[in-house]
């Protein structure tokens, strides 16, 4: 396992604009695309009709093939989901930044997740008996199925835009849950639209580069601490840290440390970058405290 620190002042020239490459979580079609076509609309200030003059989009099959294509070199950033606010966090994400790659995360973009229906023409809504589609999209329309189509087969795909492209290939018995965008790319119908359980439903999206992102001032700085040794007061001693210097903690997870059963590692989001000074000096303190403090990164804080 690879988890050797980074140094906090280990800043690049790199920035958002050399972008040549992005890999995102494949086919396309995915929400993935969707986040990385509104960041890169956003940050490049550029409309998604001639984006691709600026950026070359590489669609990979896994977050793991994304990830690993930025430690490789074969992409300049990546983009990935991190979390969900109805079923929390994405483990692959999580584990493969904490654990197998040191690549950084250099900006976010949370996006609305909107949940759709689609087949091929005319189909009805009882000739469904399956049903394709992403764990997480079919966990997030759950009372929908439930309601719906209590007796159909759910069947498991790496994406919803492969559940989709999969309708293809099936009889006018299956449908998928995926995204207008894919629906559109490979000439299918909504057939019912907005169908996730929440509509408050948002996924956060995070880009991965190979550098730590300069401040901006509205910054949000991600760590995982590993343990010494487990014992009482281990979480408050970190806690505290962060507690005395009024720092406000956006999220907190703990993840098995991939070692023995009972053994786990702490997710630590916070507003702030690296190089504000309260945000060094509480990792600098909390070094001392722990095996280990690695920097996921500092990035911009997503404003919509």
């Amino acid at each position: 396992m690879n988890i050797t620190s980074s140094k906090y002042n280990n800043i690049d020239n790199n920035s958002i604009d050399d972008v040549k490459k992005v890999s995102f979580l494949g086919p396309e079609g995915t929400f993935t695309e969707e986040a990385l076509i509104k960041f890169y609309s956003k940050t490049l200030n550029k409309p998604e009709s001639i984006l691709s003059r600026f950026i070359e989009k590489m669609p990979l099959p896994t977050i793991s093939d994304v990830i690993k294509s930025i430690d490789r070199g074969e992409a300049n950033q990546g983009v990935v989901p991190i979390e969900n606010s109805i079923e929390g966090s994405v483990n692959l994400t999580q584990d493969m930044l904490t654990f197998e790659s040191e690549a950084k995360i250099i900006a976010e973009i949370i996006m609305p997740i909107k949940h759709h229906l689609i087949a091929k023409s005319n189909v009805k809504l009882k000739q469904i008996k399956k049903i394709i589609s992403h764990p997480h999209a079919t966990a997030q329309c759950r009372v929908f199925l439930s309601q719906k189509f209590p007796d159909v087969e759910i069947i498991a795909a790496n994406s919803t835009a492969e559940a989709v492209k999969k309708l293809k290939e099936n009889d006018k018995d299956s449908a998928a849950i995926g995204t207008k965008i894919a629906a559109q790319l490979y000439g299918l119908e909504v057939i019912l639209s907005d169908i996730e359980d929440n509509k408050d439903n948002k996924t956060r999206f995070v880009v991965v580069g190979n550098y730590i992102e300069k401040r901006c001032g509205k910054d949000k700085t991600s760590i995982v601490c590993f343990l010494k040794k487990d014992k009482p007061g281990s979480l408050y001693n970190i806690l505290k840290e962060f507690a005395q210097r009024n720092i406000n903690l956006t999220r907190l997870e703990s993840r098995p440390a991939k070692k023995d059963l009972g053994d786990y590692v702490f997710m630590i989001d916070m507003e702030g970058h690296v190089h504000d000074k309260i945000i060094y000096e509480a990792l600098e303190s909390l070094r001392s405290k722990v095996y280990l403090v690695k920097l996921l990164g500092s990035y911009p804080a997503w404003i919509d």
